[in-house]
């Protein structure tokens, strides 16, 4: 057997346990969180730019319930509406949100 082909194959075999050990409930969490981040980033935009944008959406993303996830996840690709926006504010009016927000040297209220 080549020595290139018993390599591949052990790193199929080795990707394969790594992608075992992934539920399909996880990668779809990931996947709605994801989305999410499209939808909740031009909201947070109209108040905060680069970076900052960048953690405030993602403290109110890893804060968001699974219901709200999808909520959120059913707007990609469209404006948001009022409903949405007011999903996120929610979520950033926690403490929770808040405390991460505050880690990472963001001032966001509602």
């Amino acid at each position: 057997m080549p020595r290139s082909f018993a390599r591949s194959g052990v790193f199929v075999l080795v990707a394969g346990f790594g992608l075992a050990a992934c539920s399909p409930q996880d990668v779809a969490d990931k996947i709605g969180r994801r989305t999410a981040e499209t939808v909740v980033r031009p909201i947070v935009d109209d108040r905060l730019a680069g970076p900052q944008a960048d953690a405030a959406t993602r403290c109110v993303v890893q804060n968001a319930s699974a219901a709200e996830v999808q909520s959120l996840a059913r707007d990609v690709g469209v404006y948001a509406g009022t409903s949405t926006e007011a999903t996120v504010w929610a979520i950033v009016a926690r403490s929770e949100t808040q405390s991460c927000l505050a880690a990472f040297g963001v001032a966001l209220g509602v």
